[in-house]
């Protein structure tokens, strides 16, 4: 059977190791430029080639972020950057505007093209268009329904993949092109500098009254009519595998490692579940409450199933649930002693209960009874970000192991 393929986000090389550990089967990420998340940490061209090679070294596939709508003044940096990095061994280039595209071919020939989300492409004309055009990988537009994608499946050929976000933030807009950042801030979402202005709190003001404000429902505290649930397909793979989708799309690039290790780990034992036995599969809630300890919004499953509603809106804040803090990743271990080199994320105490996990297995937990600096003091707490400690783990752990605790 044909697997589908988990695709993680990348921000920075740290986030791409991460994402590789903890089972990814590929990770996309942006260079210095031309990608849409200019608020991610990205990856000079140094750290693009360390991140593939580090990717490769592990059969884990690597896809760059090409996805900006160029203007005039990028044509010739973005030739000059593409000489560059045409050695580099990257697997895919994810893009949306045509100039681009055309850009890479001819400096990049055998480069392997996906389009993006940001091309807004929603239905099979259009995306036999683009398979004319060598297009092998179809990202599809997110307002698409699981029939949708059904029929765009079956009218192309078969080596033609098919693409689609299954987890993460949802911009209110057309497929990720949205003006408001750039009308209200002068920051252009379609280059990667978004402010974010679906998350701001808006009330409405008359003209002719000035300074009084009225909510736009009947919350007295105003209103976030702007600001979508998080998607999230997890309890609905099978569905998604049935479309014929072949990849599964993780979104954020901006989001951190805690974040990152959460996500990837539980649609990883997901789908892992379900090639081991499709016809017996069934899904686990347990899988959803280990991921829901990074932080989250509350989610939907977007278009789906059917049109958005009030439902899949969050109406009262933008604030993410935060039930667990990120204390901690395991930098090196000693299987002889059960000491962990551990650095510092969030502040721990002796005596706080400790949940560790990793890639494999479930988490386990432990009072934090002993803790030294790096010269092997004993400390009772650790207030400093980034501050080297050593701890004995209940239980083997390995490097990148993370620890968390309880808000």
């Amino acid at each position: 059977m044909k697997k589908v393929e988990l695709l993680a986000p990348a921000g920075d090389l740290e986030k791409l190791k991460i994402a590789v550990e903890y089972g990814a089967d590929a990770v996309y990420f942006g260079g210095e430029m031309f990608s849409l998340r200019a608020g991610a940490g990205n990856m000079t061209i140094d750290e693009i080639k360390e991140g593939v090679a580090y990717a490769h070294s592990r059969g884990v596939r690597c896809h760059l972020a090409l996805n900006v709508y160029a203007h005039n003044e990028d044509i010739e940096p973005l030739q000059a950057y593409l000489k560059e990095i045409k050695d580099i061994p990257i697997d895919a280039f994810i893009v949306s505007d045509p100039a681009v595209m055309h850009i890479l071919k001819a400096e990049i020939p055998e480069a392997e093209i996906h389009l993006s989300t940001q091309a807004n492409m929603t239905n099979y004309v259009t995306a036999a268009f683009w398979r004319e055009q060598g297009v092998k990988r179809l990202v599809m537009a997110r307002e698409l329904t699981l029939d949708e994608i059904k029929e765009i499946r079956s009218k192309l050929p078969e080596d033609t993949e098919l693409e689609a976000f299954v987890h993460g933030a949802m911009c209110i807009s057309y497929s990720g092109r949205c003006l408001l950042s750039n009308f209200m801030t002068g920051r252009d979402a379609n280059r990667g500098a978004c402010a974010h202005p679906c998350r701001y709190k808006y009330r409405l003001e008359e003209e002719k009254r000035p300074g009084e404000y009225w909510p736009v429902d009947e919350d007295d505290r105003g209103t976030y009519i702007f600001n979508s649930k998080d998607l999230c397909m997890l309890e609905y793979l099978p569905e998604l595998i049935e479309a014929g989708i072949d990849s599964f799309k993780i979104e954020g690039r901006m989001k951190s490692i805690f974040y990152i290790a959460h996500v990837i780990k539980a649609y990883r034992r997901a789908l892992d579940a379900y090639y081991k036995n499709p016809e017996g599969y069934v899904y686990d809630p347990a899988w959803a409450e280990e991921m829901c300890k990074a932080s989250h919004r509350d989610f939907t499953t977007g278009f789906y199933f059917r049109k958005p509603t009030g439902e899949d809106q969050e109406y009262l804040s933008s604030s993410y649930i935060r039930d667990y803090s990120f204390t901690g990743i395991v930098k090196e271990y000693d299987k002889e002693t059960g000491i962990a080199v551990v650095e510092q994320r969030n502040k721990m105490d002796i005596g706080d209960v400790i949940e560790v996990f990793g890639p494999e297995g479930d988490c386990f937990t432990q009072i934090l009874d002993n803790m030294t600096d790096e010269e092997g003091n004993a400390i009772q707490s650790a207030p400093h970000p980034q501050q080297i400690l050593r701890i004995k783990m209940a239980q083997p752990v390995a490097e990148m192991y993370m620890l968390r605790k309880e808000k």
